[in-house]
């Protein structure tokens, strides 16, 4: 009986996936018709459609802005998870279809936050790499800029027979662990403005996470990943752990299921990489500062940031008071480089912000995470940080601090020299689509331009 129940779960589960993805599917069709990409697609709009000018009224009456036919695309889905299978060598079918998927798809849990000052504009003197032009033929580079002493001297695309004809410096490219590293500028502010005493605070007063591992220990080993939760967290089993879930709940729902009925302990400290602890952090930010959250936030990236395009950052679906913030975003090439220059302006300047900045660089710790083999190479380092990866192989005694996201998205920021890198990427893997991570990543970094 209990085989005969499993099989007809398996059932459902599977109809349910292959009812999703046909309906992203279609949604991926109708984005690639309303965006002139018909040479990917089977059917011809209707005669009718035809006579109408695009946009006019009688256009849309008649439903011409939708399309009703197939792609004629060799797609290849992962069945598993909502991203390329990190040991997949898709083709360009299929990364055409993911780069929809993570900077086009409408993503209803993600809030806008729209820029309402003057945006900071950058200074060009632009040179060319042509190394960088080859990687970018055959990998799954999308964007690459390079920052050298208040200039941008790289801006390239994806070549236009790639992705570069789906790309412009509006797309928004969206990552879960880049906004680790977001979050910690968040709490560097909140430290700042008065709402959160500092790195050693513990975390003592928020009921959510009460007898709870997590409970009155150090902002810091939130922080620095080493909160003593290994036992119950593995994002690299498969990905994740069976407490993956946490990412479509909220921090009451994941401790009533998982911390509080199972009775978990603490562990001895130890590096553990994992996206729950920075949505603690992130939520804890939220919790501290309240109604003012929103105009911290509006005075970290409209002051001080000065983004030019919208960022769409994560809101679960749940009561504010169960903590509903998800650390995912999806920001603008040219805006994760202004931010990534503010980070560095505040370093440099020893501003309040600046000298947390130091602070979490002087208190990062070894990684010593089964020698870091689990991680990409371009996130491979000796330390981590305030969410920041830190200690890069080749770049001994250079203060950097690093952002890396799925998919071999990578910031590099040297603080004391003035150098950023900012690469975008769809997809890394260690075979066909491995980018050079010392060429693309360190040398810029360690010699310049």
């Amino acid at each position: 009986m209990k085989k005969l129940l499993w099989i007809v779960v398996l059932g459902l589960l599977i109809s349910g996936n292959a009812y999703a993805d046909n309906r992203k599917i279609e949604s991926f069709n109708n984005w690639l018709f309303k965006n002139g990409h018909h040479q990917y697609l089977n059917t011809e709009p209707s005669e009718k459609c035809k006579s109408f000018d695009k946009g006019d009224t009688n256009w849309y009456y008649n439903n011409c802005d939708e399309f009703r036919g197939s792609n004629n695309l060799d797609i290849k889905i992962n069945p598993k998870k909502n991203n390329i299978a990190y040991q997949a060598n898709p083709n360009l079918d299929t990364l055409i279809y993911y780069l929809w998927n993570y900077s086009y798809k409408s993503r209803k849990e993600l809030k806008e936050f729209k820029p309402s000052n003057k945006s900071y504009e950058f200074k060009f003197n632009l040179i060319e790499d042509k190394y960088l032009k080859k990687q970018m033929k055959t990998k799954g580079i999308l964007s690459y800029l390079y920052y050298q002493d208040g200039e941008v001297l790289i801006d390239e695309f994806s070549p236009k027979e790639r992705l570069g004809k789906f790309l412009n410096n509006e797309t928004r490219f969206y990552s879960m662990s880049m906004s680790k590293s977001v979050t910690s500028y968040i709490l560097g502010h909140a430290i700042c403005e008065g709402y959160i005493d500092g790195v050693d605070a513990r975390v003592n007063d928020w009921p959510v996470i009460k007898d709870s591992l997590y409970h009155n220990q150090k902002l810091i080993n939130f922080l620095n990943m080493n909160t003593g939760d290994q036992k119950y967290i593995d994002e690299f089993e498969d990905g994740t752990s069976a407490l993956g879930l946490y990412e479509g709940r909220s921090i009451e729902k994941t401790m009533r299921l998982h911390f509080r009925s199972n009775n978990t302990k603490k562990s001895k400290d130890t590096y553990n990489y994992n996206g729950f602890v920075t949505q603690l952090i992130l939520n804890y930010i939220k919790f501290k500062t309240g109604e003012d959250y929103d105009k911290l936030y509006s005075k970290i990236f409209n002051d001080k940031v000065k983004i030019k395009h919208s960022i769409l950052f994560g809101r679960l679906n749940a009561a504010e008071k169960y903590g509903n913030g998800h650390p995912n975003i999806s920001v603008t090439r040219f805006d994760y480089l202004r931010l990534a220059k503010a980070i560095m302006d505040d370093y440099q300047n020893d501003t309040c912000v600046g000298k947390y900045l130091k602070e979490i660089h002087k208190r990062r710790i070894p990684k010593k995470y089964n020698e870091n083999k689990n991680e990409p190479e371009f996130n491979r380092t000796k330390s981590y940080g305030g969410q920041f990866h830190m200690d890069y192989p080749g770049l001994k005694n250079k203060v950097v601090f690093g952002m890396g996201g799925y998919g071999g998205q990578a910031i590099l920021i040297d603080m004391e020299n003035s150098r950023i890198v900012v690469l975008n990427s769809l997809h890394y893997n260690n075979t066909k689509y491995k980018y050079n991570v010392k060429k693309l990543l360190i040398d810029p970094i360690k010699k310049g331009k």
